[in-house]
């Protein structure tokens, strides 16, 4: 207790500062976990939180004894899985492009492009694909493939080709934040490395192996760790932008977050979603645990590049 108060005495001005985020922290997400009962309930909001009948575990069932259960935890791992993997790639290998670039005017204008899809809305991404998409007017139809005299595709009715244009997009959009971590991450690489690499005749190509790779270790790893931990938790925004609710979409469109997102704006069904949700937060914390450790393992063994 002596040394508790020592602490506080000695750095309270740093306490100071930590406590607008702490009060934020429990204002916006302890508080409102009150709401985790919904999940066990048979919810009407006529009665209310309090009023409406416990339920028990009767809003989980649908995780176990439904083929959309299935569906929406496939399509929510695998569909993550890959914006990770070939998100990580490019983001990596565009950042150490970017890092070659030498005039100043040309690497500021590049890092303004790759970012901008970042800064937009996904509901104006939405509407961009659908410019591009639309079987009577998008772009695509009326311009591309009518030059290879291709009959008009109908994108919106051809399940084959969205879990295509969905990586892509979110790929596309997402590419240019964590580019600039992983190129502010080689900005911060010490300079004599490099020196010492010339110096014994490494190429280009070497000096992006033993060098700038190694040095985006710990960033590559704390992004994927935080990637794999959100993977119950993305917002595949795009998705909302789909029509899920009947047609051949529906089985690559569904995830998790758009069940949740029905279930409360079109189904009013606020006990699933909840239920749903709750699923997301467990699931989410086990992946963190988990990943920390096989991060920590891997972050252990020094040829890990």
């Amino acid at each position: 207790m002596k040394k508790f108060k020592k602490a506080i005495k000695h750095f309270w001005p740093m306490y100071l500062m930590f406590l607008p985020g702490v009060i934020y922290l429990f204002i916006n997400s302890y508080i409102p976990m009150f709401g985790v009962q919904i999940a066990f309930r048979k919810y009407n909001a006529r009665e209310g939180v309090y009023g409406s009948p416990w339920c028990g575990w009767q809003n989980f069932e649908f995780l176990t004894r439904t083929k959309d259960a299935w569906i929406m935890i496939r399509n929510t791992v695998l569909y993550n899985l890959v914006f990770i993997f070939l998100g990580t790639i490019l983001a990596v290998t565009t950042a150490i492009i970017l890092n070659e670039i030498r005039r100043k005017t040309a690497k500021q204008f590049y890092q303004t492009i790759i970012l901008i899809p970042f800064l937009i809305s996904m509901v104006i991404v939405s509407y961009l694909a659908y410019a591009f998409l639309s079987t009577s007017n998008g772009y695509i139809n009326n311009s591309l493939v009518k030059l290879f005299g291709i009959t008009a595709i109908d994108w919106y009715n051809q399940p084959k080709y969205w879990p295509v244009i969905l990586v892509i997009i979110n790929i596309w959009k997402g590419l240019g934040y964590n580019m600039i971590l992983y190129y502010a991450t080689i900005c911060g690489i010490d300079s004599t490395l490099y020196e010492a690499a010339v110096v014994d005749g490494a190429t280009r190509w070497q000096k992006v192996v033993h060098v700038t790779l190694p040095g985006l270790k710990s960033t590559i790893i704390i992004l994927t760790l935080m990637a794999l931990g959100g993977i119950f938790r993305s917002d595949f925004g795009l998705f909302y932008q789909v029509p899920q609710n009947s047609g051949p979409l529906v089985n690559v469109t569904q995830t998790i977050d758009t069940y949740v997102y029905r279930g409360l704006m079109q189904n009013n069904n606020i006990g699933m979603s909840s239920a749903a949700g709750l699923y997301q937060s467990v699931v989410g914390f086990v992946l963190v645990v988990t990943a920390n450790a096989i991060v920590r393992k891997i972050d252990n063994d020094s040829s890990l590049f």
